[in-house]
């Protein structure tokens, strides 16, 4: 731990972070003199935003990304961050999942922190996003959701008078069941002889949501000549949906019970039970009169059905209306008018076509739709229109709406459609498509967020492919005349047969050739994006990853972290210097 604080220390002072010296990174007076052994070629470069010249590109942003409790630590990353970027984004790792409860309790003190830490020092924060598909909180969804409960009464199902039978046809696994005539002078009764297996009803429909309740009065004697029993008897009634006797439903729950019968006098037995959802007829079966004859007078079956009722359409609709009121009010409250830029949607776009609808000689994507969770665009539906065509307007106006009633000032606000994919002609027709619904609704669209996944290839014709088709794909989001902004900004290396290179194994004139390609994409926004239409660019790892080498620092033999040529090429292209 000593070694690193110093290596670190030694990073600092010859400028490997360029950290700067503001009260959050003070070092409290403590000077390092330069490891001799340190080394780093790109040391005498500046932060990287400084290199951006405000003058022509007055909306240009170079942010990145970072996990907000990573933030909060002000560590190392927070350092890099502040020194070399204009913001920050927090992408999924600020989420509904991680901060509402079942019941729909809100915790946004991280949040609050980090907005409060990046005010003190002028930090931007881009907003995550306001809904999604993924992430979002499920469990208070669910809850909200749930099927109401209501008042019921019991219904009679069955009710079997063994006074006025004359013949046991139903089913014994064991012994010989029979009816014993003018039993006591009050009518028939079923005799079950001891050591036997007898289902006493059998057959009747069940409602596999209701709870059921089977009564039957009996008696016991110690032998066939009515002599008193000496001795309590236990009997178990194993009430099943079908006749095989294993003592289990089909959800493996033991639903097998005991009971004591007393000597001297008749008795009622109350067996409940709880079907299987599977359930579509009951049976209720005795055994275990090991001492005793046992003589069975009636039986009754009643049930009490469930008592819940699924929400409507139209109440669930209600119910996402409100949590989305909830969530938006709660987020614009922490955020105090901080955060000025939001993703308000993410990746809404699915795989299934809409079908008859094309836009631009495209058929269209229908948006996500899901029949195992609730998706915001599957309810916030109006009148005749559906929820997907007032999804993003629903959500613009209620956080727009919450973003002024907690200090906001409306003018700086700025909505962005976030998606994945762009770059396919189809995908980008259909975002386009569904913004133009959106905007035809009311809804507030600033801008798109497109997530970059790039690949550099040593194949020339390959990489050639590439870039022809990452400028064709630049104008046409320019065209939009939106707002552009690209997240996770990073460029992944592969070799000439297309296999992967790791950070660790790329030589220096694979990560100069790497760094060149970074150089013509930022080169390529900033003249093909328009600059009133630049929103910046969002770095997606500021270091390296264990596998790809796709930061502005790489780790050192030592374990330190320092420029690279990625780092040299990011500023010399946001100076229009490459």
């Amino acid at each position: 731990m000593i070694k690193i604080f110093r290596n670190g220390l030694m990073m600092l002072a010859a400028g490997a972070l360029v950290v700067s010296c503001a009260d959050y990174n003070d070092l409290g007076g403590f000077k390092a003199d330069p490891d001799p052994s340190y080394t780093n070629e790109y040391a005498n470069l500046d932060p990287v935003k400084d290199y951006i010249n405000r003058t022509d590109n007055p909306n240009m942003s170079m942010e990145t990304s970072m996990a907000l409790t990573t933030y909060n630590k002000q560590g190392l990353e927070h350092a890099v961050a502040v020194t070399n970027f204009d913001g920050v984004a927090f992408g999924y790792s600020f989420m509904p999942d991680k901060y509402v409860s079942k019941k729909g309790y809100m915790n946004f003190m991280a949040l609050k922190e980090a907005l409060g830490h990046s005010e003190t020092i002028g930090y931007k924060v881009y907003g995550s996003p306001i809904v999604a598909n993924e992430q979002q909180s499920d469990d208070w969804f669910g809850a909200l959701t749930a099927p109401i409960e209501i008042q019921v009464l019991p219904i009679n199902d069955l009710d079997l008078d063994y006074s006025t039978v004359d013949q046991f046809t139903g089913t014994a696994l064991r012994g010989k069941p029979a009816i014993e005539k003018n039993f006591d002078d009050k009518g028939n009764v079923l005799k079950i002889p001891k050591r036997s297996k007898v289902y006493i009803v059998e057959g009747f429909p069940v409602d596999p949501l209701g709870y059921y309740t089977i009564t039957f009065t009996v008696r016991g004697y110690k032998d066939e000549k009515k002599a008193e029993m000496t001795q309590d008897e236990n009997i178990q009634c194993t009430f099943a949906d079908s006749l095989v006797n294993t003592g289990k439903d089909k959800n493996g729950d033991l639903i097998a019970k005991k009971f004591t019968i007393r000597p001297g006098a008749w008795q009622t037995v109350k067996v409940e039970w709880s079907p299987s959802k599977a359930a579509t007829q009951g049976y209720l079966m005795i055994e275990g009169n090991v001492n005793a004859i046992l003589y069975i007078r009636n039986v009754h079956v009643e049930h009490t059905p469930d008592n819940h009722r699924e929400q409507t359409k139209q109440e669930k609709n209600d119910t996402i209306q409100y949590a989305l009121r909830k969530w938006c009010d709660g987020l614009m409250e922490a955020n105090a008018g901080r955060i000025k830029s939001f993703d308000l949607v993410d990746k809404a776009l699915g795989t299934t076509e809409l079908e008859g609808v094309t836009y631009e000689g495209e058929n269209v994507l229908d948006l996500k739709h899901s029949t195992d969770k609730i998706f915001w665009q599957d309810y916030l539906e109006e009148g005749t229109k559906s929820g997907s065509e007032l999804y993003a307007a629903t959500v613009s106006k209620v956080a727009k709406a919450a973003f002024e009633s907690h200090g906001g000032n409306p003018e700086e606000l700025k909505f962005f459609i976030s998606e994945t994919g762009l770059e396919k002609q189809q995908r980008l027709s259909s975002l386009k498509y569904w913004i133009n619904v959106w905007e035809s609704n009311g809804a507030k669209i600033d801008g798109i967020n497109g997530e970059l996944n790039l690949t550099y290839s040593e194949d020339a014709t390959t990489q050639a492919a590439n870039e022809a088709a990452l400028k064709t794909f630049f104008g046409k989001l320019a065209a939009t005349g939106k707002l552009i902004r690209f997240s996770n900004f990073d460029i992944k290396y592969q070799d000439a047969d297309g296999a992967p290179v790791a950070a660790d194994k790329i030589t220096k004139d694979q990560r100069q050739a790497l760094a060149n390609y970074h150089a013509r994409v930022i080169n390529a926004y900033m003249t093909l994006i328009p600059a009133a239409q630049q929103a910046g660019l969002c770095k997606g790892n500021f270091f390296d990853t264990s596998s790809d080498p796709v930061g502005l620092w790489s780790k050192a033999a030592n374990g330190d972290y320092i420029r690279n040529a990625t780092y040299e090429a990011f500023c010399k292209a946001l100076g229009g210097l490459q």
